[in-house]
């Protein structure tokens, strides 16, 4: 075993197209180039201060005939004030490709999720993709997340395994249609981890849970990696569509890439000063995908959405079990349907809801999205939820049925818009199953306009209120639940996208 020792002091600093980053002394293990079997070792250890670049990469020189990497790292954490956050050091690998922002050098990414990893032709762990080792200069990327004042003592071990390369393993994808039911309401959850990043539970054991909340669809999401991709397949089936993302993970916000092409990587080492968004929503939409900004008021370090919404195919608004910064969200989402009504209506962004399940005791769909779409295919799916044609829901028990029509036998649906004369009398009328003692309202351009009693025990009700586009730009409906006291109202039940009044 060789040691060596690394910190700022060797440093050399780089702009990789976005954020600084720093690229410490290289790792060389050139004096065993021509080995045929064994394994060798190195050991760097070294010492990152307060305001480190997010991103510090740790050059290693691979030479041939390696048939295996295997990283394993440590870093220490001191305690520190109240108040005061510690040390959190993320971790990941670029091979010889080389470290461009949005390049072919990926190789996986595990976050704080994983004190070891490994990649060879055959395999890999979990978050990493397995392919050949090749000769070069690859690169260990440490994400120093948070450092204490005391800084961040780290110990990375890099053992490499000498012999003949393992048969590469052809990936297999979900189909981008599962049977479905022709034009339907279909539910789904599209943010979800697995092993593959920082949740728990395996992919077969997500399926098993989808289906037992009634989903019709999910989305795939891990952070910053798409090594999950190819481990999908067995999952999906005539009654589960499976769609393929990532949860692009940067340190202004997370955004989901939803529905990607199979395969499909985008870069997330770029904060919102460095103007690079816009490029990789471009690359989620050439990917097939949609934009879908995730959680944009979480409290979480580096998780508040400040990227602005012009790249968002759709918001998710309801995160999880409902929290006090989803009903900000939920209020942000509405004042920006405010905007778009006084901008002429016809841009505005629709909402989502997903579980964000992790780990037991998460519960996937919780909440779900209900999607109008064509059928059970991904493209179809995708138009729904850019349309705006679907409601979220808390489980697969609560059901909507959201109208509006006018004198003349127009109407309209949820995302659609109900044109009328602006002085034409309109009726909204909500029909609801599986919300025992919820309240429903009716919110507009103005605010909230109608308040129903407490539906019944059953959860079966139904309520109607009469407007003109000229009074209610758009209406949109929510489901409550009840309230201990005081002037807030309850947790939501289920909320729809508008329906849009007027011509």
């Amino acid at each position: 075993m060789c040691e060596e020792h690394s910190g700022i002091g060797r440093r050399a600093v780089f702009v990789t197209g976005a954020a600084a980053a720093l690229t410490l002394g290289s790792v060389s293990f050139a004096s065993a180039a021509g080995r045929s079997e064994g394994r060798e070792t190195r050991t760097v250890r070294g010492t990152l201060p307060t305001g480190s670049p997010d991103f510090v990469y740790v050059p290693v020189e691979v030479p041939s005939g390696v048939h295996e990497i295997k990283v394993a790292y440590t870093y220490d954490r001191p305690p520190v004030p109240a108040g005061t956050a510690g040390n959190a050091l993320d971790i990941g690998i670029f091979d010889e490709r080389g470290t461009e922002l949005g390049g072919q050098g990926f190789r996986g990414w595990s976050g704080g999720a994983r004190t070891e990893f490994f990649l060879r032709a055959d395999d890999a762990t979990p978050g990493y993709l397995p392919g050949p080792v090749r000769e070069g200069t690859w690169h260990i990327a440490l994400g120093p997340y948070t450092v204490a004042p005391q800084g961040l003592s780290y110990e990375i071990t890099i053992t490499l395994a000498y012999g003949e390369q393992g048969d590469a393993v052809e990936p297999e994808y979900p189909p981008a249609r599962a049977k479905g039911r022709g034009r339907a309401w279909y539910r789904g959850d599209c943010h979800l981890h697995s092993w593959y990043s920082d949740g728990r539970r395996t992919p077969a054991q997500i399926g098993a849970l989808a289906r037992a909340a009634g989903l019709d669809f999910i989305n795939t999401s891990e952070h910053n990696t798409h090594a999950a991709h190819a481990h999908w397949a067995d999952v999906a089936g005539d009654d589960l569509l499976v769609m393929l993302g990532e949860e692009v993970t940067t340190r202004n916000g997370h955004v989901l890439a939803l529905g990607t092409e199979p395969g499909t990587f985008v870069d997330w080492r770029y904060r919102a000063r460095d103007n690079r968004f816009g490029r990789f929503a471009r690359r989620i939409r050439r990917a097939g995908g949609l934009v879908v900004p995730a959680h944009p008021h979480a409290t979480c370090i580096g998780c508040n959405w400040k990227f602005g919404f012009g790249e968002a195919d759709a918001v998710e608004v309801w995160n999880g079990p409902y929290t006090p910064d989803d009903e900000v969200a939920l209020l942000d989402w509405d004042g920006m349907l405010v905007a778009s009504v006084r901008e002429g209506g016809g841009d505005w962004i629709p909402a989502m809801g997903n579980s964000d399940a992790h780990r037991d005791p998460d519960v996937v769909g919780l909440p779900q999205t209900v999607v109008l779409a064509d059928d059970l295919t991904r493209e179809a799916i995708q138009d729904g939820i850019r349309a705006g044609r679907s409601y979220v829901a808390e489980s697969s028990r609560v059901s909507l049925s959201f109208r509006a029509s006018g004198g003349r036998g127009e109407h309209a649906g949820i995302g659609e818009r109900l044109k009328t004369d602006r002085d034409t009398p309109v009726t909204v009328r909500l029909e609801v199953t599986g919300a025992p003692r919820c309240t429903i309202r009716f919110v507009t351009d103005q605010g909230v306009l109608f308040t129903s009693a407490p539906l019944p025990v059953s959860g079966e009700g139904a309520a109607e209120w009469h407007t003109t586009p000229a009074y209610a730009a758009y209406v949109r409906a929510e489901l409550r639940h009840e309230t201990a006291a005081g002037p807030l109202p309850g947790a939501l039940a289920a909320f729809t996208n508008p329906i849009f009044l007027g011509r």
